[in-house]
């Protein structure tokens, strides 16, 4: 039999070095500062956050964290009370994801492309990391193929223990493209098998004590799913769900529970607006809802990773917060926001006894820190600024508005306005966000808060189609890509004219990735309305966006949702309209970008070209989608500033 091929490539570890640097907390008291006063240096605004997404060591005396240092990204191991701190470097490797596996053990999940037979190729990989040493353990076999980073579980019991599942072949009709589980030491790097891959299984899940119960099965094209399970160990997996098509879904536990029988599930309730539910393994059916917010889907449950047991929910309505169902996890919330004056304070980890805290500290108009507090002598000390020069300044002021589309359509906006500006006949920036499956909320935001320092008030539209506002609202998009939806952003500018807020006749669109495109197909579709679009890592062709995706496993079904979004790729791509475009444009895009490809924006600069039309191509060498590097933003900042000036001068 011929082989087949698929876009699954065998690659070697990707190396990692390591180095030491300090993790500084520089002037930090727990509120929010008095307003900056004075424009702010562009410069301020393009800092990487100091710290992102720390993560707290079992006994609490280390945190793990993705670490700035000079404008680049590290990952950082380093004691709480600052006598031991590491860099490791992951070169051009993503760093995707990491853990404690215990006191002295970590695991990082690294990603990067690869060239292979003229395609680029993303594989990834897992690697251990010691604590104390800064040891590097590769965990994946000689054998490993594309995909070696998936990490289903970690044991509890003190020993560097996980379950790893990974690919041994980059053949479809072989056996071991479908990934196996392996148990793996990490102090070490040896495996034991646990379970041999299955046909069309990509994902396996383990509940608590680490006994894989769980995989999804998927055809070849993504078009056919099934849900494979197991009560125990030693049963053999049968199906208890199928899925057809892109609109059926998989009922998937998302917590399988100590006890055997029992999970937690995230389904629709009635209104559509998804909930958490008991759910019964023995007969796969809900039962009684545990949680809901009316009017907004859930976003996850929040467990206790030693103890497998629900601690609360995280929901965003008009921003993102968690609701605590353990009392013993709402009674440490209070008593934390009451440590804190004027500023929200969010749980983002803490040790397995829940004696040491790390929580955020700040809001939408202020970048924050990291504070660590401490049960045993009911402290609270600073860990790191999210911005090294603002610290706990305030900038500009965000709120929620909302307002009617043309259709009636009820739509949540994100507003921010320059402090002091009175709110009235303000140069408007419109900034649709990317996705389009996602949705903007009050938290701190570099661009609008940017923007708003430059004297423009800033609208962050939740058009259809955003998540979060229930299925019916997310169903609205289908067919509506640079349609209704393109209209929804338009209304957005006429409300705030309506209200006095905005001047109807100064408004430029801004927006990255799928903002990007509704950048574009404003300049195109409703230049009249602007004076100018910005574009960063836009797409302007969806046909060769779908035909990028699906050289993937399962881009058949990505195809079929598309096609859903948008029946017509050409009517509906800015760049085979470029004789249409009527606003000057700036596109900035990535040489590095992984998600959008850079030839996106290179093509649609070289058809305003050959159109004659007024725009501006930034290509950024080292860029990439999400900004990861210091001079990147400055850059992007610089030129959106002038930019602006030029083509709508605040």
């Amino acid at each position: 039999m011929r082989k087949k091929w698929c876009l699954f490539a065998a690659a070697a570890v990707v190396a990692v070095g390591g180095a030491v640097a300090a993790v500084q907390a520089q002037d930090m008291v727990p509120a929010v500062a008095k307003p900056a006063q004075g424009k702010v240096d562009t410069a301020v605004f393009a800092e990487l956050p100091v710290l992102e997404s720390p993560e707290l060591s079992p006994d609490g005396k280390r945190f793990a964290a993705q670490l700035a240092v000079r404008g680049t990204q590290y990952f950082a191991v380093a004691t709480i009370d600052g006598t031991s701190k590491k860099l490791i470097g992951t070169g051009d490797a993503d760093l995707n994801w990491w853990r404690w596996v215990n006191d002295e053990w970590l695991v990082i999940g690294v990603g990067r492309t690869t060239p292979v037979q003229g395609d680029e190729w993303y594989i990834t990989r897992a690697i251990g990391v010691n604590a104390n040493t800064g040891k590097i353990v590769a965990l994946n076999t000689s054998d490993t193929a594309q995909n070696g980073g998936k990490l289903l579980w970690s044991a509890h019991d003190g020993t560097p223990r996980i379950l790893l599942a990974a690919q041994t072949s980059i053949y479809t009709n072989d056996a071991g493209f479908w990934p196996r589980v392996d148990e793996v030491d990490v102090s070490t790097g040896k495996h034991k098998r646990v379970l041999e891959g299955r046909e069309g299984v990509m994902d396996w899940y383990a509940d608590a004590s680490g006994t894989v119960r769980m995989g999804i099965g998927t055809s070849e094209d993504g078009r056919n799913r099934r849900l494979l399970y197991r009560p125990d160990g030693r049963g053999a997996f049968r199906v208890v769900d199928r899925a057809k098509g892109i609109h059926d879904s998989l009922l998937v536990p998302s917590l399988f529970l100590p006890d055997p029988g029992k999970a937690l599930v995230v389904q629709d309730d009635e209104q559509g607006f998804s909930a958490l539910w008991e759910f019964d393994l023995a007969t796969m059916k809900t039962g009684k809802q545990i949680f809901s917010t009316p009017g907004y889907d859930i976003s996850w449950p929040v467990v206790d990773p030693a103890r497998s047991t629900l601690l609360g929910v995280e929901v965003t309505e008009n921003r993102s917060t968690t609701r605590w169902t353990d009392p013993v996890m709402a009674a440490l919330q209070k008593k934390l926001s009451g440590m804190v004056q004027g500023a929200q304070v969010e749980i983002t980890s803490f040790s397995t006894d829940r004696s040491v805290v790390i929580a955020k500290v700040g809001d939408a108009s202020a970048p924050g820190a990291y504070f660590i507090y401490k049960a045993a002598d009911d402290s609270l000390e600073p860990l790191a600024m999210n911005n090294s020069t603002l610290k706990l300044r305030r900038l500009h002021p965000v709120k929620t508005i909302r307002y009617k589309a043309r259709d009636g359509l009820e739509i949540a906006a994100v507003l921010t306005l320059p402090r002091g500006s009175g709110g009235k006949k303000l140069p408007l920036i419109l900034m649709p966000h990317g996705g389009p499956s996602a949705r903007d909320e009050e938290n701190w935001d570099w661009w609008s808060q940017f923007l708003a320092d430059r004297g423009y008030a800033v609208i962050q539209p939740n058009y259809r189609g955003s998540t979060g506002y229930g299925t019916t609202f997310l169903r609205k998009a289908e067919g509506q890509w640079g349609l209704a939806m393109q209209d929804d952003l338009n209304d957005a500018v006429t409300a705030l004219a309506d209200q006095g807020i905005a001047d109807p006749k100064r408004v430029c669109v801004v927006g990255g990735s799928y903002g990007g495109y509704a950048a574009m197909r404003a300049a195109q579709r409703d230049g009249a309305l602007f004076r100018c679009a910005v574009s960063f890592a836009g797409v302007s062709d969806l046909g060769r966006m779908v035909a990028y995706d699906s050289q993937f496993l399962g881009g058949g079904a990505g195809k079929d949702w598309m096609k859903e979004q948008a029946p017509d790729f050409k009517a509906v791509s800015p760049l085979f309209h470029a004789e249409e475009f009527s606003t000057p444009v700036l596109l900035v895009h990535g040489k590095k970008d992984r998600r959008v490809p850079f030839k996106q924006s290179k093509l649609m600069a070289d058809r305003l070209r050959a159109a004659g039309k007024p725009f501006e191509f930034i290509e950024q060498p080292e860029g990439d989608h999400h900004f990861t590097r210091g001079e990147d933003r400055l850059s992007f900042l610089q030129a959106l500033e002038a930019f602006l000036a030029k083509y709508n001068p605040a």
